[in-house]
């Protein structure tokens, strides 16, 4: 199996941080990318990246090389936020394409539930989007929010190493299991 793991936003891309400004989104989503990277390279994945994080790419060069190289799926890994200032709204969520194919709704409901249930935090669900690294895909793609900036708590666990982890493995464990059903 051949997968494109996607950091979401660059590091320079405005507005994608906690609102004290102690974390840039990019900070999350690089480390958990990483740290996805090791664990599926240990049984056997070949892991592809999107980006490299020095500099924002646009998401048409993310999804042109993900076509070009025939990877069997796409994941874009960010951390959410509602608004600017600090809130209540937390969770975890998964995105599809509007139109998913059966394989991206069983890797979506795969990683979801993976989440959900190693992160112990709340199940927003599966959800559906125009995104552009969704739509612009040859190959099941999802994206996933692994929690808020805006809320104080998920924003400290957001910076945490043992969450980046959580997070990780939980994603690397529902791809396994999605490779072995499809």
């Amino acid at each position: 199996m051949k997968i494109m793991l996607d950091a979401g936003h660059g590091p320079e891309t405005p507005g994608k941080r906690t609102p004290d400004g102690k974390m840039r989104e990019f900070e999350f989503n690089q480390v958990v990318v990483q740290l996805m990277k090791m664990e599926l390279q240990k049984c056997g994945v070949i892991v592809l990246l999107s980006h490299l994080g020095t500099s924002d790419v646009p998401l048409i060069e993310r999804t042109t090389l993900a076509n070009k190289l025939g990877v069997n799926a796409f994941i874009s890994i960010h951390a959410n936020a509602f608004g600017s200032s600090w809130n209540d709204v937390s969770g975890i969520e998964t995105f599809t394409y509007t139109k998913p194919s059966s394989h991206s709704k069983i890797l979506s409901k795969l990683i979801q539930d993976s989440m959900c249930s190693t992160t112990k935090r709340t199940n927003r669900g599966v959800k559906r989007a125009n995104f552009a690294v969704l739509r612009d895909t040859k190959m099941p793609a999802v994206l996933v929010e692994c929690g808020f900036m805006t809320n104080r708590a998920e924003a400290a666990l957001l910076q945490s190493a043992s969450y980046r982890n959580l997070c990780s493995n939980a994603m690397a464990h529902a791809i396994l299991s999605w490779n072995k059903k499809s």
